[in-house]
């Protein structure tokens, strides 16, 4: 029995340089950058004090109006993902619960929800630190210690019995799946950076087995807390000498690159089978040809510097497309300003591509918008569609001149045209070591 074909037909954003996909492509094209000083939290005792926030929004009009009341019970992340899910499900044209219960399609929907599908990858999520800190302080000791006795008596009857539910990592899921109705299987990835990527190629594998006809899937986080910044900065990977020029804070691959600058965002996507979306009239972004998978054993903290995981991923995504290594047209890179990983995944790319990689025009965007976390692979990944449907690569917002001897094509300066038959996606977590790519060709009947 042939396997089914899976294709993109929706796109969703939620990112530090825009909501809309055509904002965020001409924010691309310009060079436009979105991280700016942190606001979100008093930043002035950070050694970074910058960040990649998303603008302002208003949930209510990516919801319907019976569903506002859940609103209290969902943290930055859940309302990213939220956001994202209604671009992606509005791009595609689906008319799912939501979109019939805003009024923006009559009864009856487009898709059975019961073979609409969801997998969302999600982060650490932070707890509010002001939530905390009322129940911590009447749980403070005689000795100004802790008392875990006041705590379980008085500083837990401080918090909402609710209280937990904002920050499970599978409500984004729970909440996306809910207000659009997929009542198909739907599962939550928490392995970091890659999660979008696994999510993804989970999808993807889903709808090949039958399983579902269409699936919502990517990821979303926000790193922009008090928790997720020290985090990353106890790591060393911060970039902290750039809090008076944000814009030139974060260069992938450049020969100054200092760190990583935190972010938030959110991509979902809408992966269909290849018959639905044709009986629908649905327009077609891509097709999904490979998906791999693999793990860095090395450390769980720190990159092979040989990529050896990361080239394997690579490897059996084109593998399962059916592709060599010389038909790849873009490569999306993760690159993420920390020099360690930035040279892992450097080594992973000429590992697999040889010397034909600094001829594949390759794209990296973490100098725009920071880094993501779970939601990071899947903004990439959207990204990389509007590129080959414009059949252009758009040039790495602060990388100046390649660090020596890497051996890509990075795009920098300027956008630039380019035939974009087929792209592989990367994305690493830069804890736990899960890797993950994923192969993308040009629709053909």
């Amino acid at each position: 029995m042939p396997q089914r074909r899976v294709v993109v037909t929706g796109l969703g954003l939620a990112t530090p340089i825009g909501i809309e996909l055509d904002d965020v492509w001409t924010a691309l094209l310009e060079k436009k950058s979105g991280i700016e000083r942190i606001t979100a939290f008093d930043p002035s005792r950070f050694r970074s004090q910058i960040g990649g926030q998303v603008g302002k929004f208003t949930l209510g009009d990516y919801i319907p109006k019976s569903y506002r009341k859940s609103t209290k019970v969902m943290c930055r992340d859940i309302q990213l993902a939220l956001v994202a899910a209604y671009q992606a499900v509005h791009d595609a044209g689906l008319k799912t619960k939501c979109i019939i219960d805003r009024g923006e399609a009559e009864a009856p929907g487009n898709v059975d929800p019961t073979r609409f599908g969801a997998n969302i990858g999600a982060g650490l999520i932070c707890a509010d630190l002001s939530e905390l800190a009322a129940a911590l302080a009447v749980a403070r000791s005689d000795d100004d210690g802790f008392s875990l006795a006041k705590w379980g008596l008085e500083g837990m009857s401080d918090l909402t019995p609710l209280w937990l539910l904002k920050y499970l990592p599978n409500m984004l899921a729970c909440h996306v799946t809910i207000v659009h109705d997929a009542q198909a299987p739907s599962n939550t990835i928490t392995c970091g950076e890659a999660s979008s990527h696994l999510a993804i190629g989970e999808a993807y594998r889903t709808i090949q087995r039958g399983a579902a006809d269409v699936c919502i899937c990517g990821g979303a986080e926000s790193k922009i807390n008090a928790m997720g910044t020290i985090r990353q900065d106890l790591f060393g990977r911060l970039a902290i000498d750039r809090n008076e020029a944000p814009h030139e804070a974060c260069g992938p691959f450049d020969a100054r690159r200092e760190g990583m600058v935190v972010a938030e965002g959110g991509g979902l996507v809408i992966l269909e089978e290849l018959d639905h979306a044709r009986s629908r009239g649905a327009r077609i972004y891509g097709e999904i040809g490979g998906f791999g998978a693999s793990a860095n054993t090395t450390s769980w903290k720190e990159p092979d510097p040989e990529g050896q995981g990361i080239a394997r991923a690579i490897a059996k995504a084109i593998e399962d497309a059916g592709l060599n290594a010389d038909q790849i047209r873009m490569i999306t890179t993760f690159g993420t300003g920390i020099a360690s990983f930035d040279n892992s995944e450097a080594a992973a790319i000429r590992k697999v591509f040889g010397d034909h990689a600094a001829g594949i025009p390759a794209l990296a965007v973490k100098g725009a918008i920071g880094n993501n976390g779970a939601g990071s692979g899947a903004i990439d990944f959207a990204i990389s569609l509007l590129a080959m449907k414009n059949n252009t690569v758009p040039a790495s917002v602060g990388t100046d001149q390649l660090a020596e001897d890497y051996g890509i094509g990075l795009v920098t300066g300027d956008a630039i045209d380019a035939p974009i038959d087929n792209f592989v996606s990367i994305a690493y977590a830069l804890s736990g070591g899960q890797t993950a790519a994923l192969v993308v060709r040009r629709f053909e009947e």
